[in-house]
């Protein structure tokens, strides 16, 4: 027993490793703003801004039912995990960082199509190896510390992370471009491959249950049972999927902000900071949340603030006149024109970000049973895919075609019925499933 507790603390702390700096690594090239500037360099095509998320998502959901079969029936899944999150999911942005340092002035429409193909690669390395690297986390971190990990890697990256985009301005005001955006893509392709040290430590267990891969009709014959015998389950995706479509208008705040306040450069940074702390400081306390009372119960408080967030844009937005004058409830006004309201909007995203992110992945685990684990996580994240990629474009076709009013409260809508359903119909599955928490036993590594 005494070398289970030694390898489950050993593995918690290098997995904290490996999620705080790739955590890091991304926020140093970020997809909110570092790429789409860089993008914006290369061409006018607003498109091709847009294309930088909708690549990511596409390739980071889609592909994950390719390999969950096969992860089912794999005995150790570290060995796959490390070659596809190595070559696949971190190799691209150190080869988007040589071609953007030699391309990006001479040739700069193929420096673009090699970020989005870069982007793209990296999001589907990470797709296909998520249902196996979940599963590993299964076996090696036990149920109620799950949250506390996710919570803390992430709050812990996001910190680094703070610091972090100190050293990304100075990167980009004293290097000339491209040089600038190489180093960052360089910069980031090194602490991602610190991160990879923390997977490579990993002492994994051999799985005590594993599948023999099926026949693909076969297994998409076994897909459909699930989600008719699982009723559960079904209901926790129909309403995380309204719940996903509520959060429509997270990208849309702080371009509303400058619309309606005139932001200037400071305005955008202090949201940026009060979006990024909020989430740093409330990812441990989600995480401490979800051990002791389960994940569904912090997706709800997730679904609340997501609610919360279009709902005080619209308090503090008014009808939508243009400048601070444009509603009496946007005073006062703090740096950078930003009015207090405006500030709470951002809180209400962060707790719903941090919340998200730290019991969307983890409860997938407890609907599962273990043999079962990859199918879930793939199963999951490819059938919320649609509308993790659309919600966002409803948003900006709502945005341009009928106004803010409009996108959010369409979006408070969503969010409301989901918030509902989550809390009413959805049950918490670790009290319907007890017999899963004896995953908590630390397990022996084979030797």
């Amino acid at each position: 027993m005494g070398r289970g507790n030694g390898d489950t603390n050993w593995n918690f702390s290098v997995n904290l490793w490996d999620i705080a700096f790739i955590t890091l690594g991304l926020s140093i090239i970020s997809r909110e703003t570092v790429i789409p500037v860089l993008v914006s360099q290369l061409t006018d095509s607003k498109l091709a801004i847009g294309l930088v998320p909708a690549l990511w998502s596409l390739g980071f959901y889609l592909p994950q039912l390719l390999t969950a079969n096969w992860a089912e029936s794999m005995p150790y899944k570290k060995p796959f995990v490390m070659i596809i999150s190595s070559f696949c999911e971190r190799l691209p942005y150190f080869l988007i960082g040589i071609i953007v340092l030699f391309f990006a002035l001479s040739a700069p429409s193929v420096a673009l199509i090699a970020i989005l193909a870069g982007v793209a690669l990296s999001s589907s390395g990470a797709g296909l190896a998520t249902p196996a690297w979940l599963d590993m986390i299964a076996k090696v971190i036990p149920v109620r510390r799950r949250g506390i990990w996710f919570g803390l890697g992430h709050g812990l990256g996001q910190l680094m992370g703070v610091v972090g985009a100190y050293f990304v301005g100075q990167i980009l005001v004293s290097r000339a471009f491209p040089t600038n955006y190489a180093l960052l893509f360089f910069l980031a392709f090194t602490i991602m491959m610190i991160s990879w040290g923390g997977l490579a430590l990993t002492r994994e267990p051999i799985s005590e249950v594993t599948k023999k891969a099926a026949p693909l009709l076969h297994y998409l014959g076994r897909i459909r049972r699930v989600l008719k015998q699982d009723a559960n389950y079904r209901r926790y995706l129909i309403s995380k999927s309204l719940v996903n479509l509520g959060g429509m208008s997270a990208g849309f705040f702080a371009v509303f902000g400058t619309e309606m306040f005139s932001l200037d450069g400071r305005g955008v940074g202090l949201l940026t900071a009060v979006l990024v702390g909020t989430q740093a400081l409330l990812n441990p306390t989600s995480g401490l949340l979800a051990d002791r009372v389960g994940h569904k119960t912090v997706l709800a408080a997730a679904a609340f603030f997501v609610v919360l967030a279009p709902l005080s844009a619209l308090v503090y937005g008014g009808t939508g006149a243009a400048g601070p004058e444009g509603s009496a409830l946007a005073s006062p006004f703090v740096s950078g024109n930003v009015p207090v309201g405006l500030l709470l909007t951002f809180v209400f995203l962060g707790t719903y970000l941090a919340a998200d992110h730290t019991s969307s992945l983890p409860i997938i685990l407890e609907f599962s049973p273990p043999e079962e684990r990859p199918t879930y996580v793939g199963l999951t994240n490819t059938v919320l895919a649609p509308i993790l990629i659309g919600a966002p474009i409803l948003g900006g076709w709502l945005a341009g075609a009928a106004g803010y009013v409009v996108m959010f409260s369409a979006a408070l809508v969503a969010g409301t019925v989901g918030l509902i359903l989550m809390v009413f119909w959805v049950r918490e599955p670790r009290r319907r499933t007890p017999q899963r928490v004896e995953e908590e036993q630390p397990v022996k590594t084979a030797s």
